[in-house]
């Protein structure tokens, strides 16, 4: 079978005295019947050069569901007066979400389930199924629940839903008494939020491009059409977010672009007030607010890089506040990167990373207003590398915090922490079947050089057992601030115990190191993510752990646009690419302000419409542009149809250009999901035979197939 054919059809277009020729644009017509086809038979090719590991995938599917606990409980989550939680059921893709009341209001042990109730049985006393999830899914081919959220009186739930995998979702409000569904909200970008009097929802609306520039208010059992517009967004590199404090007296407008914040805020207290704005953005100025009580004083919580680009926590008047009157509360330091804090009635949870690492630092509050902080210290943990949050917490006056944890080798866990005693008690490890021991694999953090001597950290695992050198799946992302920071994962155990290792290369453009990692990693700096990487590569053969014969890069989104450029650079080090909805035609995209997400971008990659220098810039790095008559790795492209973030057309044209000119076209493959959205399919069983699917390809590439 021969690869599919996508035929040149050249379009020239000319920026700043610079002439472009793209050959395959006529792709990005995503209704025409032409590119459907073409897409189609590009999945055909696929699957018939992967045909000879249909028995590794179905393998690999089932090694997945044999170790998982198919039907299992999440932990209770106390909310007012029950606890939520989530159910799965063995053969169903969604589960359900269930409450049962609360039977002691001092006891906030959460109730344990019983570990033998059947499916149709409750699996807690008094079990009450919010929304099954399954059967609001029947008869669409992708489902996605956007949100739910409880009334503040807790007898109704506003829940969202998308069936197309575009993001755009459409809220229900359920009565919980009746099971009577009411009002219907459509075109909404994740769930809403009910103000303090429960008679009104407020939600997030996404222009042409998609992005989220309107918040609307809406009065129960009245039409969408006679909502209130609230809050709208005009400056095209903003988004808008509507959400409550934790101490919920207040509700907050976020508009915020990649650089720049600005809060509104109501007081419950005072409605009549109307939104205020507490900080007018400034450009550069980013903050985050919330609401404490301080020495009993009512205080604004202020998360800010006023002082520093770390972030320094402050407190503020309940009142418009400019950064000057600020007073600090947990000053700017250079080695701690601030990321967020969550306030309680006797303490505050400062999430914060250092040395490349996430932590917990309880702040514990006082009575003296001079010093409002009695105890400051950060949760005990015992792992090399972690990764740490708080999490299930929606109760301000809980005397516990909710805590996750996670590495490499560890399943997700949750904690409850005492913040007086310190003590950590763990509710629930996710179960693992078959035998599974986390002291058979071992976890390190490596240092690897770049070029220009920066120190780029390593996560790695593997087992024990395993002979060196491994074939080893390196994993990246490096942009937006995001941290890759170390996860366990089910299905990677098929790798692992096959004997391959994984790591995770944190490369400039992601948040590990503090702001500065970022910084170096963006706009005209991005080519440090690609030298990282490649660093983070070669430091893995030198030092032993595997070679170039069996080493594969991963990447997602904008992690493709990494392992898409490195392909370009350094196609010499990899077995193997695969590329998950990559952002490969960046060119293009950021020359295009009409297509979704563009504008507000230009902070993160710059603007090549407007600046030559940014021009030249990207068109030196940028995947689709860069790809030349040399022989490359086999690659496996991944995209989704209804991506409305990285568009199906990127990876397609990626691929028709790598056939034109690699000398190895039909080593190239793509796969799109025909109804799937920026993440792929919906429902469990789906997305593991999904993975499968591309760990079969990886092992095959390795050569452990």
């Amino acid at each position: 079978m021969q690869p599919p054919h996508a035929e040149p059809r050249p379009v020239t277009t000319e920026h700043h005295g610079r002439t472009r020729v793209d050959d395959f644009d006529w792709l990005r017509a995503k209704d025409s019947a032409e590119v459907l086809a073409h897409l189609e038979s590009e999945n055909a090719y696929t699957e018939h050069r992967t045909a000879h590991l249909a028995d590794l995938r179905t393998a690999i599917f089932e090694e997945i569901k044999a170790r998982t606990l198919e039907t299992d409980l999440s932990v209770p989550t106390r909310n007012r007066g029950h606890w939520y939680y989530g159910r799965t059921f063995e053969g169903r893709e969604y589960g359900a979400t269930c409450r049962v009341p609360v039977a002691d209001p001092d006891d906030w042990a959460p109730p344990r389930p019983d570990e033998d109730a059947r499916p149709d049985q409750p699996a807690l006393p008094g079990e009450e199924v919010l929304l099954d999830l399954d059967a609001l899914a029947e008869g669409h081919e992708f489902f996605s629940l956007g949100g739910s959220s409880i009334s503040p009186d807790s007898t109704m739930l506003a829940y969202s839903v998308d069936v197309v995998g575009d993001e755009r979702f459409t809220i229900r409000i359920k009565d919980l008494a009746t099971g009577a569904l009411h009002d219907e909200i459509v075109g909404v970008i994740g769930g809403a939020t009910w103000d303090r009097s429960g008679e009104h929802i407020y939600y997030v609306t996404v222009d042409d491009s998609w992005r989220s520039d309107k918040v609307w208010r809406h009065r129960l059992g009245t039409a969408q059409d006679a909502d209130e517009l609230v809050h709208h967004e005009t400056d095209e590199r903003f988004f808008v977010g509507v959400g409550r404090s934790r101490s919920d007296r207040f509700l907050m407008i976020a508009a915020g672009s990649k650089t720049t914040s600005e809060y509104r805020f109501l007081d419950a207290d005072d409605p009549d007030a109307g939104f205020q704005v507490f900080a007018a953005r400034r450009e550069g100025l980013e903050y985050s607010l919330d609401h404490a009580v301080l020495a009993g004083e009512d205080r604004f919580l202020v998360t800010h890089n006023f002082t520093g680009p770390d972030f320094e926590l402050s407190t503020a008047p309940i009142a418009a506040t400019e950064p000057e009157a600020w007073t600090a509360l947990v000053p700017h330091n250079p080695s701690v990167r601030l990321e967020h804090v969550d306030a309680f009635a006797g303490y505050l949870v400062v999430s914060q990373r250092s040395a490349g690492l996430t932590q917990l630092r309880i702040l514990q509050l006082g009575e003296d207003p001079t010093r409002p902080i009695a105890d400051d210290y950060l949760v005990e943990l015992d792992h090399e590398i972690y990764t740490v949050g708080s999490g299930g917490n929606p109760g301000f006056d809980q005397p516990c915090l909710r805590l996750g944890y996670t590495t490499l080798a560890v399943p997700s866990s949750v904690y409850n922490y005492d913040v007086r005693t310190r003590e950590l008690t763990l509710l629930k490890q996710a179960p693992v079947l078959g035998g599974y021991d986390p002291q058979d694999y071992e976890e390190r953090r490596l240092w690897a050089t770049a070029d220009d001597g920066e120190q780029i950290p390593i996560s790695i695992m593997a087992r024990r057992d395993a002979a060196h050198p491994l074939p080893v799946l390196l994993y990246g992302y490096g942009a937006y601030e995001a941290s890759m920071d170390p996860y366990f994962s089910v299905a990677r155990l098929s790798l692992l115990d096959r004997g391959a290792g994984f790591a995770i290369a944190h490369v400039r453009g992601g948040g590990e190191m503090g702001r500065r990692w970022y910084d170096n990693g963006k706009m005209m700096t991005k080519q440090n993510s690609f030298g990282d990487f490649i660093a983070c590569a070669r430091h893995l053969v030198e030092t032993g752990w595997t070679t170039p014969q069996s080493m594969v890069a991963e990447g997602a989104s904008a992690g493709g646009l990494l392992v898409g450029a490195v392909a370009n650079q350094a196609p010499e080090l990899f077995a193997g690419i695969v590329a998950g909805v990559p952002f490969v035609d960046n060119l293009t995209s950021m020359l295009d302000s009409t297509l979704p997400l563009t504008v507000t971008e230009y902070d993160e990659w710059g603007n090549p419409e407007a600046d030559p220098e940014v021009y030249d810039y990207i068109a030196g790095y940028a995947p689709y542009d860069n790809v030349a008559a040399v022989r490359y790795p086999p690659i496996l492209a991944e995209t989704s149809l209804h991506d409305t973030r990285v568009l199906y057309v990127e990876p397609a044209k990626w691929v028709a250009r790598l056939r034109q000119r690699a000398l190895n076209g039909e080593d190239v493959l793509l796969r799109t999901e025909m109804s799937g959205g920026h993440g792929g399919v919906s429902g469990r069983y789906k997305a593991w035979k999904d993975r499968a699917i591309t760990l079969a390809w990886t092992l095959d590439r390795m050569g452990l197939a």
